[in-house]
């Protein structure tokens, strides 16, 4: 699996806004500006903001436009996977040939590779699906 520069900016924008206090999808008020996201994650701008806009999307994030404006999380930490962010910035998870695991065709002696890009999609999704912003951050607060 290939971890692109925008799939690891994402994840560590989701989790600069996963940890911001009073996050309105906790119930507080406090919105995530995108220059502040940028400066703290050292994300270009320009970057990040395509990276937002898709998280917005998928609905991830959610945004309220000007001076006060920022991004938050759309739902708590524990309720957004590893694999939802991988998803909204590129897609599938483990691609062949650039397509989707899931439609790769081969014929002859290589037919059965396909089932084995597909047991890889397996395993890769069964661990990012089950890992959670919330996990990553409360790993960072036991970590030595």
């Amino acid at each position: 699996m290939y971890i692109s520069a925008r799939a690891d900016y994402a994840l560590r924008a989701m989790l600069a806004v996963a940890v911001t206090p009073g996050d309105p999808a906790a119930g507080g008020g406090e919105l995530v500006k995108a220059a502040s996201l940028a400066e703290s994650q050292g994300i270009p701008l320009s970057f990040l903001q395509g990276i937002l806009l898709d998280l917005r999307r998928a609905g991830l994030l959610h945004s309220h436009r000007g001076t006060e404006g920022g991004y938050a999380l759309t739902r708590p930490p524990d309720e957004i996977s590893v694999g939802d962010v991988l998803r909204a910035v590129g897609g599938a998870i483990t691609s062949v040939r650039g397509i989707p695991a899931d439609r790769a065709g081969y014929h002859g002696v290589a037919t059965g590779l396909r089932d084995v890009w597909l047991a890889v999609d397996g395993a890769i999704a069964l661990v990012v699906d089950r890992t959670t912003l919330a996990d990553l951050l409360s790993d960072r607060a036991t970590a030595p």
